[in-house]
């Protein structure tokens, strides 16, 4: 045997090397596709949770003016004077301000149950285009009657 081979190695091959850095780039390409996903989903819960504020402000506003009907269409602009005119025209103003022009919002009563559908574009965390989603919130605004014997 020759010394050469008695010896141990010293350092590494450069195809050592260059399996090292393939697995370090794999996984941190694995790492940013995570965080990228992470951060659609992020925004997908948000839009929701905005959805979820709006609707639930519009509940309150409906409740605290019980004898008003909002299930007419939204004026196109502010009426100070009409608590019910102004509530439905903050209500589609914020629904585009958080959502854009496509987002869409109604309020339907049936029953003395009213239901309000906030629907917006979330494509962006389900990857593909005119994905659509909506919040509904369906609650009672007034008390039932009470029936006398």
């Amino acid at each position: 045997m020759s010394s050469w081979s008695k010896r141990a190695q010293e350092g590494m091959t450069l195809i050592e090397v260059l399996v090292a850095l393939l697995i370090l780039s794999v996984g941190l390409l694995g790492a940013a596709a995570f965080q990228l996903n992470a951060l659609k989903y992020t925004d997908s819960a948000r839009m929701t949770s905005q959805a979820s504020f709006i609707a639930y402000d519009m509940m309150d506003r409906i409740r605290a003016n019980s004898a008003a009907d909002y299930t007419v269409t939204p004026p196109t602009s502010g009426n100070l004077s009409v608590a019910r005119d102004q509530d439905l025209y903050d209500f589609t103003n914020n629904i585009v301000g958080f959502g854009g022009a496509t987002a869409t919002g109604s309020i339907a009563l049936n029953q003395r149950v009213y239901t309000i559908t906030i629907t917006w574009d979330d494509s962006r965390a389900a990857n593909t285009a005119n994905s659509r989603r909506s919040f509904v919130l369906t609650s009672r605004a007034t008390v039932d009657p009470v029936a006398t014997p």
